[in-house]
């Protein structure tokens, strides 16, 4: 914290209001913090004493001071080059919903729906979305993709998942199958890590012949339910598992949507969901600040501490798209 970290018994700072919403929230949302919790450490180690009722509405003025900010990234979203895009359950008063992460090159924004169908998609991104989507082969993706004719590049690293379990399984022909398709996709990756092995035209020609390779494999199964229904994943879209090849920016796996996530999959075993719509807008901005903070290599709290300022004065709250600091 800056200069103006409330202290033991210290609560009249010129700013106290604005610094004691934002160190709520900050316990609240980065912290996993219940207001039980909350309660106990603002008595113990600062000397303040507030009720469930008056920490709700400190939270609630940090959502709202965040509103604007949220949804500037929003808005931002259909015009990104990259995306990487994941989901996870959501618990809301017993009801099941999702939480979609929306991963790009500067932020991060998480948005929490019932649905976790296509129509997600188009509402966030629309039908004439320009950049690539990095995700896994959900079929609200690939509904997605088809729909709107969008770019995908389907996680590599799920595409292995699912040959392995090939190998799993008691037909031989199928086994050996897999087992081919694995050398294959070895290859490719042997071949991404040597690349400074290779000259620049060198790499992309290796590149595309191990790329043709796995094609080639993929395609020629032997008539078996599961080979065949992975054959048919390569006719249909195997090129897209490819993009990263000829597209700069783009990964092959979904670490940085998952690691996005990861915060978010804690949250909800700690704090076991949200019961309301307010609980589920407050994590939608918050979770999207902390991400996009870290992303960013920026400190949630003095981010929290300047929007809550600024929406308690009246003044411009601060841009979570451009770091000004």
């Amino acid at each position: 914290m800056d200069e103006q970290v409330l202290r033991p018994g210290e609560v009249d700072l010129p700013d106290a209001l604005g610094v004691l919403t934002a160190y709520v929230a900050y316990l609240k949302g980065a912290c996993h913090g219940s207001y039980t919790t909350i309660q106990t450490h603002l008595r113990d180690a600062l000397g303040v004493s507030l009720s469930t009722g008056q920490l709700v509405k400190l939270v609630g003025k940090a959502s709202a001071a965040l509103a604007g900010p949220y949804q500037e990234l929003l808005e931002q979203l259909p015009r990104q080059a990259v995306l990487n895009v994941d989901e996870t359950g959501h618990k809301d008063a017993g009801e099941s919903y999702w939480t979609w992460c929306f991963r790009a090159a500067l932020f991060t924004l998480f948005k929490i729906d019932p649905s976790r169908g296509s129509a997600v998609l188009l509402e966030v991104l629309g039908k004439d979305f320009d950049g690539v989507l990095g995700c896994d082969y959900f079929s609200a993706y690939r509904k997605y993709m088809k729909d709107c004719d969008i770019l995908v590049q389907f996680y590599l690293a799920h595409l292995i998942r699912d040959v392995k379990f090939l190998l799993t399984l008691q037909d031989r022909a199928t086994r050996r199958y897999g087992e081919r398709l694995l050398k294959a996709l070895r290859s490719l990756f042997g071949v991404i890590h040597r690349r400074e092995h290779y000259t620049p035209p060198g790499f992309e020609r290796a590149l595309d012949r191990a790329r043709r390779r796995v094609l080639s494999v993929g395609r020629r199964a032997p008539r078996r339910a599961e080979a065949l229904n992975l054959a048919q994943r390569f006719r249909q879209h195997g090129t897209a598992y490819f993009q990263f090849i000829t597209t700069p920016g783009i990964e092959p796996t979904n670490n940085l949507a998952e690691r996005a996530i990861r915060f978010v999959v804690i949250d909800r075993r700690v704090t076991q969901g949200t019961r309301g719509q307010a609980g589920r807008i407050w994590c939608e901005r918050i979770w999207t600040t902390i991400a996009t903070c870290a992303q960013q290599g920026r400190s949630v709290f003095e981010f929290l501490q300047q929007a809550v300022h600024a929406h308690l004065t009246g003044h411009p709250v601060p841009s979570l798209l451009f770091n000004t600091s």
